[in-house]
């Protein structure tokens, strides 16, 4: 009869939460003027987080030397001004000027690139790759214009995403500097607002969170560096032409847990048949390693079991907050997954396992 309560309840809790929920769609006109705060506030808010966990250690690290925590953040976005400013000077410009080459020498570029191809199909290279009658050139045509769609959808989607980009360059660096002076206590303030019997349990899964954020997103532009690291060694020994930019796309778009590292191979190969053929497989074969030398070397040593996440869960994962998001559901979902998963474990084990293993 307890059990049949307790059913009950939580049927009628479930049905309030969508009543509530329901409600709310019809006075959404109320709630719009949030979800636009919301909205701009949001990219600063994600960026002063995701270098709060990049930038905590190293002001902790700071501080031992009994320096003021406050000086200390001022020291390192001194440090920060400096490398924007060697940035600036010594690789900005080379990246500028691969960047305008490759879009100035892009009707040159597909120009030579039909030209590889018309090679390849008369020396029968694709014929084994590709279906009978299947002409590569129409099927490049297809690809283009496919991905020139979606790069300028989400050319689009990125405008629109930093529109608000004075907003940005003014609240991020004072959101990061309150984070990193007293982002400690956040944690403290949600386990103060639990109950009693509660705030242990909340504390150490505040704890949780914190460590897998931390340890995901350091481990994460660690990992990144590296693998960027080790394809422009290898893009610079074959004579790749634009190593530095393609280099740059690649590890941004590595921020994507596999989707990224597909995506951003495609222009590799591209600009490398377009040298030649051996350099596309050249440069097929170095991110090949790369990503190898990554998964299997780099990637455990630094991220350890931290990662429990199995690589089918990822790949949905991506693919849902792509769909519903974007790239930048592409970018959080992972991290996202990691806290509701935390919080949902413990739930279950404070909730539901001890009432069903004590009946």
């Amino acid at each position: 009869m307890t059990s049949m309560n307790r059913f009950i309840k939580i049927c009628i809790a479930v049905i309030l939460v969508f009543t509530i929920i329901y409600l709310g769609s019809l006075v959404d006109f109320i709630f719009q003027p949030i979800l636009s705060l919301l909205s701009v506030v949001m990219v600063p808010l994600m960026l002063a987080a995701f270098f709060y966990y990049l930038l905590r250690p190293l002001v902790k690290w700071m501080e031992r030397p009994k320096l003021k925590k406050s000086w200390a953040i001022l020291i390192i976005y001194l440090v920060v001004v400096i490398l924007l400013v060697l940035f600036g000077i010594g690789v900005w410009p080379s990246l500028r000027t691969q960047f305008s080459n490759l879009v100035d020498n892009a009707p040159n570029l597909f120009s030579t690139l039909g030209k590889q191809l018309q090679e390849l199909e008369q020396n029968g290279a694709l014929s084994a790759i590709l279906p009978e009658n299947v002409s590569p050139l129409s099927k490049l045509t297809e690809y283009l214009n496919s991905g020139f769609s979606f790069l300028t959808n989400y050319v689009a989607g990125l405008f629109s995403f930093f529109s608000n980009f004075a907003v940005i360059l003014f609240t991020f660096p004072i959101l990061l500097f309150y984070m990193l002076k007293e982002g400690e206590k956040f944690g403290q303030k949600i386990v103060s607002f639990m109950p009693k019997r509660f705030r242990e349990d909340t504390k150490k899964v505040v704890k949780d969170i914190d460590t897998a954020l931390s340890g995901f997103i350091v481990g994460r532009v660690v990992v990144n560096v590296i693998l960027g690291v080790l394809m422009y060694i290898g893009f610079l020994i074959i004579g790749l032409p634009y190593a530095l930019l393609l280099t740059m796309v690649a590890v941004i778009m590595n921020f994507i847990p596999f989707i990224g590292a597909i995506l951003s191979t495609i222009p590799i190969v591209i600009i490398g048949l377009i040298e030649s053929p051996s350099v596309a497989i050249w440069s097929l074969i170095i991110i090949l390693v790369a990503q190898q030398v990554q998964d299997n070397i780099i990637s455990p040593y630094i991220f350890g079991k931290q990662l429990d996440i199995h690589p089918l869960t990822t790949v949905i994962l991506v693919l849902a907050g792509g769909d519903a998001f974007g790239i930048f559901g592409m970018i959080v979902i992972i991290p996202g997954y990691m806290i509701v998963k935390i919080i949902i474990v413990k739930v279950y084990h404070l909730f539901f396992k001890r009432k069903w293993e004590n009946a």
